[in-house]
């Protein structure tokens, strides 16, 4: 039987919605523009597993995941995927419109 996932039951556009605002506000200033910025930025067109992948790294503190973002410190398997890569190509120093 497969993993049910505490998000399963919503919507995509709901879930979508619902990331939008986790990712805007994390507690760390930094972690909410790049995060926030970045999943505003491309969250329309994913799908529930990436969904679901997203949702499962912010679980994760905001120094790991910006530790992660910024090749600070090595990237554990499971978040270790395209859209990490993505994250890690972003331009930082321009963010902020």
């Amino acid at each position: 039987m497969a993993e049910t996932l505490p998000n399963d039951d919503l919507d995509l556009e709901t879930r979508r919605k619902r990331l939008v605002f986790r990712a805007w506000h994390r507690g760390v200033k930094e972690a909410d523009i790049i995060l926030g910025h970045f999943v505003r930025d491309h969250v329309a067109g994913w799908d529930q597993e990436t969904l679901a992948w997203f949702e499962r790294l912010l679980e994760e503190s905001d120094r790991d995941i910006l530790a992660w973002i910024m090749k600070s410190e090595p990237i554990p398997a499971l978040f270790d995927t395209k859209l990490m890569r993505l994250m890690q190509k972003l331009d930082y120093v321009k963010i902020g419109d």
